[in-house]
């Protein structure tokens, strides 16, 4: 019975992620909106219905190991007849937190659109910030911070056994606990995706391979070493040659410094 549950659990993830996938490359496909600057013109309720979708289709899957032993424990707890709490009130809290993510995502992308526009920002100096955005999400995957974080959702089982919490309210707690693990572990990672272009589907889908692997294989830490000097060596170049960003304007679109 629990293997049939899991396999349930583990097709509905996959299912939701992929429709999440495909509603995000038909919203990308009928676009008409800049990539070049951080919002891309959508207004709050837009963006943020965006940034949801993105979460689900990248953040499902990297989140199942989570679920599936949230869902294993539960499941024994109710085989003994204990009160026992659905996996998506689990889920529910992990999701509140990139949602809130979302708000404040939104909230810096305007604010940074409001300053370029005010200070007359050229194409070469927004692409350069774009670049120290890069420099800085390497750095930090190179982190102790990053390190902890990366732990924590690497070991789903050593986080039950000390962040387990009963009841419905329990649930949402521990689901707000490891998305908060969950974000310190990623969070400058899709900080880098405004430089790159926060529809661009291929650097969203890099970004989930990446994170995925971090958390599952066995040399995920070594993954995230690397990926961070990566990501260091390519905001380099964009500091030189602002043109290799992919959000960078088409010539004459916006005056070279």
């Amino acid at each position: 019975m629990l293997t049939l549950q899991r396999n349930i659990i583990v097709a509905l993830l996959v299912a939701v992620a992929a429709a999440a996938w495909a509603m995000l490359i038909r919203q990308r496909a009928g676009m008409d909106m800049p990539m070049n600057t951080p919002t891309m013109g959508m207004d709050a309720p837009l963006f943020l219905a965006a940034w949801i979708i993105m979460m689900i289709a990248m953040m499902f899957p990297t989140a199942a190991p989570m679920i599936l032993t949230f869902h294993q424990v539960q499941a024994g707890r109710r085989g003994r007849g204990e009160a026992f709490v659905s996996t998506w009130v689990f889920l529910g809290g992990y999701m509140l937190v990139w949602g809130l993510a979302g708000v404040v995502a939104f909230a810096g992308a305007a604010g940074a659109e409001r300053i370029a526009g005010q200070a007359e920002m050229s194409a070469a100096t927004a692409a350069r910030i774009g670049g120290v955005l890069l420099i800085v999400a390497g750095a930090y995957q190179l982190s102790p911070l990053k390190d902890l974080c990366l732990t924590k959702c690497r070991s789903p089982m050593s986080f039950i056994l000390v962040s387990w919490r009963d009841g419905q309210w329990g649930a949402v707690r521990m689901g707000l606990e490891h998305g908060l693990f969950c974000l310190g572990c990623c969070w400058l990672l899709f900080l880098a995706l405004f430089p790159l272009g926060i529809m661009n589907i291929a650097a969203m889908a890099v970004v989930t391979l990446l994170i995925f692997a971090e958390k599952t294989l066995p040399a995920g830490k070594r993954i995230a070493t690397l990926s961070g000097t990566a990501l260091l060596l390519y905001g380099a170049v964009v500091l030189v040659f602002p043109q290799a960003l992919p959000t960078f304007p088409a010539a004459g679109a916006m005056a070279m410094d």
